[in-house]
């Protein structure tokens, strides 16, 4: 089934409501600045959950990659339907004729719909590209230990020499795989998996010694020391793409071959492509002809939508997402865009 997708975010426009003279009519709404599907759908369906239907019931939409300031969403009872733009004219209705949902729709509207966000938790670790390095080591534990945790000592190789004193704080992380693309094996670098913080205690010339503040998983020597950044949930907004966006995803946090929805992945796109934090992207895949039916009257077919992430902190060259909605099995070596046919 060829699945149309509309994107989440639409800008300026100002807000109205009219209903259709029918009584079966649906209420005819406005899309307004800062509504969402997610916003809308909570607001007349009340289920936040519901925008995803729109992907596949708007099949009408011939650019299914944005919804437009001005453009109107027939709002029924159990669903919302976006109005082509050639069919988006609508009469206006005396305001006496305005059916008793409509009214409550026209109270409603002068709110903004709350925008769509997704979490950033600071646990999902990012690729480290081929220029990185780290600011420091951790070079040892007391007693000679291997496997450390919260409240233990352990030694690192940051001193005065590198401006540190009592107190600084930095972020542990383990040097994991590296990362070699899926498609001509190049590598992309390697993953970086958050283990916990650590607090100099005492500052040496080339050395010092420091506690274990916080601990997601073990900690050993050999593990890197990064300028401290608070493990905290923030939220992420969409943002509209700059360009036009193609890519790959590479990796995936777990290291599991399949992905679904609420996995954390590593893509082929970064700031110098034009990537940012809040990008939503399409997961696609092509759909091969049988040509003992079309017989060369047909190149390509529409591409298969598998799902979308949304990207959470972007590097130079990659980039960790999130995938938030998955309608097939997702694979490494699965492309992206910002755009599907």
């Amino acid at each position: 089934m060829k699945i149309r997708l509309l994107m989440l975010l639409v800008f300026l426009v100002m807000p109205s409501v009219v209903s259709a003279a029918g009584q079966d009519e649906p209420t005819i709404y406005v899309i307004k600045q800062g509504d969402t599907l997610w916003g809308l759908s909570e607001r007349f369906i009340k289920d936040p959950n519901y925008w995803p239907n729109m992907w596949s019931k708007n099949g009408q939409i011939t650019n299914p990659h944005f919804i437009y300031p001005g453009q109107k969403v027939r709002v029924f009872p159990d669903r919302l339907e976006l109005v082509p733009v050639e069919a988006a004219v609508t009469p206006a209705v005396p305001a006496q004729k305005i059916a008793p949902a409509t009214a409550a729709a026209v109270e409603a509207h002068q709110d903004v719909a709350a925008e769509k966000t997704y979490t950033l938790y600071g646990s999902e670790g990012f690729l480290a590209e081929k220029e990185f390095r780290p600011f420091g080591l951790v070079v040892g534990a007391q007693h000679d230990r291997i496997v450390t945790g919260v409240d233990d000592i352990v030694y690192t190789d940051i001193g005065g020499e590198l401006n540190a004193k009592g107190g600084d704080k930095f972020s542990i992380y383990l040097k994991d795989t590296a990362v070699k693309h899926p498609l001509n094996n190049v590598e992309m670098g390697f993953k970086l998996v958050p283990l916990g913080a650590l607090q100099l205690t005492d500052v040496e010339k080339k050395s010092s010694r420091a506690i274990i503040t916080q601990s997601f998983r073990e900690i050993s020597p050999g593990a890197y020391l990064l300028p401290y950044k608070e493990s905290r949930r923030r939220e992420i907004s969409l943002k509209e793409t700059s360009t036009d966006l193609k890519g790959y995803i590479i990796e995936s946090l777990s290291g599991t071959s399949v992905i679904a929805a609420g996995d954390v992945v590593y893509i082929d796109l970064g700031s110098s492509q034009g990537a940012a934090v809040g990008n939503l992207l399409y997961v696609v895949r092509d759909v091969m002809i049988d040509q003992r039916y079309v017989e060369g009257r047909i190149d390509s077919l529409p591409q298969e939508v598998l799902g979308a992430l949304v990207i959470l902190d972007a590097g130079k060259k990659t980039s960790t997402a999130l995938v938030v909605k998955s309608i097939d099995s997702i694979y490494k070596g699965d492309r992206i865009v910002s755009q599907p046919k």
